[in-house]
């Protein structure tokens, strides 16, 4: 199954007791609370279940969703 932005966003509300619709795709998910434990879980989560090759400081660098979607090459 491919990773797609609103599959990134569920799981960001997952991770920070939020519904989906609640999270931006465009700002810094560190101001929603995401720390680095969290981008962690996330980050191996999405190794795991849809092959993403990133690494924490990738994601680190542009806490956004949207950054996320295009260097994940999220649909």
């Amino acid at each position: 199954m491919a990773l797609t932005l609103e599959r990134m966003r569920t799981d960001v509300a997952d991770c920070l007791g939020e519904e989906a619709a609640d999270i931006p795709v465009d700002e810094n998910l560190v101001d929603y609370g995401l720390d680095s434990v969290r981008i962690m879980a996330l980050l191996e989560r999405w190794r795991r279940e849809h092959g993403v090759s990133a690494d924490f400081a990738d994601l680190a660098e542009q806490p956004a969703l949207a950054a996320w979607a295009t260097l994940l090459g999220a649909a």
